[in-house]
């Protein structure tokens, strides 16, 4: 087999890097319209920051530790490719047994773009209450010892998961369980708001929070799809399992919301169709169009109970990451036992060719467990040591007061937001 660059399938991984990186400005639109109107600014920035932040720790360290050689026993990479050392314009990554390849330097691009998005996600779970410092902090060290370990168990040949046979074609395991679980284990280390369970905490502005679905649904494809790898009936399957159970998540949502509450709600509506994103996204390449209709419905159910056991649970989950993401990611990941095809692919790439069945079901949920239970310890104990070490939460005077002024000197609207008078927009904090 000689490796040989694949224009069409570099052409597409190209236009799905840039369709994922504009995920993390879209999930920052998205978790903006949700807070009040005191922390819209803070919750966009935790966010964009993410962006700068992880791709220094994943040209760095973050891709070799993810995507480089096995140091042993398929839990980590080694560092033979630490700065990207070895990798040129010229270095090419095989994406199927034909030897068809795209410039490696795109694959590298095109992770990046993942790990940034996951990190964002858990930001939702402590909106309104971290400190930007602190956070500046976790972000490029979670990517390291959280984000890049999973990535290499789950999508590297060597990896343990991956020999184990667990599938996850897009991040169900990496990307949104792994969040999740990170995000419950940091609403745990930072505590409920104030006003938790008494005070009204609605979205600020829903249009907000359906503009930032919009482009999350937009970029989702890149996601998906470009995890093909390839320009071909896989990607486009891929594609279409994408839209249905979008819409079918949101549909699911909403006939709950309808029954339950007696009205269905633009809200419901966004929230349902990022929880059947959620759940096609471990899925997407193993199940035909009758399962995506089957993996979106589902979610959009559950889902739409789940977010409300964070009042049951006592923890404060902001932004309902737990709710979404980690149930989201659950329901997807073990659906792939239940409805996963069995269809031979050419070539051999990646795409719809695993049957389900118990046998698939277990290694399903051996992921799913010791992938939460990584991502909740090692997030905790990161989450703790940095509160120990400089606070990880803003006093109960700012956030009271609203946390834009407070950490930023700004805020989103000119007529002032919850306590802040218009004279003082604008003027040094305390005076």
């Amino acid at each position: 087999m000689t490796p040989h660059l694949d224009p069409a399938a570099t052409a597409w991984l190209l236009a799905a890097t840039a369709l994922v990186l504009l995920m993390t400005p879209g999930l920052a639109i998205f978790y903006g319209g949700m807070v009040r109107s005191s922390g819209v600014l803070n919750m966009l920035m935790m966010s964009f920051i993410s962006i700068p932040l992880v791709a220094v720790a994943w040209l760095l360290f973050g891709y070799s530790l993810a995507f480089g050689d096995d140091a042993g026993s398929g839990i980590i990479g080694n560092l033979g490719h630490f700065g990207l050392a070895g990798i040129d314009p010229n270095t090419l990554h095989v994406v199927d047994k034909s030897g068809a390849a795209v410039p490696e330097l795109l694959f590298v691009t095109f992770q990046l773009t993942f790990a940034i998005l996951t990190v964002a996600l858990i930001s939702g779970a402590i909106a309104d209450r971290a400190k930007f410092s602190a956070w500046m902090i976790f972000v490029p060290a979670w990517a390291l010892i959280v984000y890049a370990p999973i990535a290499h168990w789950v999508w590297t040949p060597d990896g343990w998961l991956a020999k184990l046979g667990a599938l996850d074609y897009a991040g169900g395991l990496v990307v949104e369980i792994a969040s999740g679980a990170s995000a419950l284990a940091m609403a745990l280390v930072l505590g409920p708001r104030v006003g938790f369970k008494t005070d009204a905490m609605r979205p600020h502005n829903l249009p907000f929070v359906l503009l930032g679905a919009g482009l999350l649904w937009f970029g989702w494809f890149g996601f998906n799809a470009g995890s093909a790898l390839a320009a071909n009936g896989i990607a486009s399957a891929v594609f279409l399992n994408t839209l249905v159970a979008g819409c079918l998540g949101m549909l699911g949502w909403l006939v709950v919301e309808a029954r339950r509450d007696g009205k269905p709600t633009t809200f419901g509506a966004a929230s349902g169709a990022v929880a059947g994103l959620v759940a096609i996204t471990p899925s997407c390449g193993e199940v035909n169009t009758i399962g995506a209709v089957i993996v979106g419905l589902v979610a959009g159910v559950v889902c739409s109970f789940a977010v409300s056991w964070k009042f049951k649970g006592n923890y404060d989950d902001s932004l309902d990451v737990v709710g979404v993401h980690f149930v989201g990611g659950i329901v997807g990941t073990l659906l792939i036992g239940f409805l996963a095809t069995a269809v031979m692919t050419p070539n051999g790439e990646k795409g719809l060719f695993y049957g389900g069945g118990l046998g698939q079901l277990g290694k399903q949920a051996v992921g799913v467990l010791t992938v939460a239970a990584f991502a909740f310890g090692v997030t905790f104990l990161l989450g703790k040591v940095l509160d120990k070490l400089i606070g990880f939460r803003i006093t109960k005077e700012d956030e009271i007061g609203g946390i834009d002024f407070a950490l930023h000197a700004e805020t989103a609207y000119a007529e002032g937001v919850h306590g802040y008078a218009p004279s003082r927009i604008g003027k040094p904090h305390g005076h």
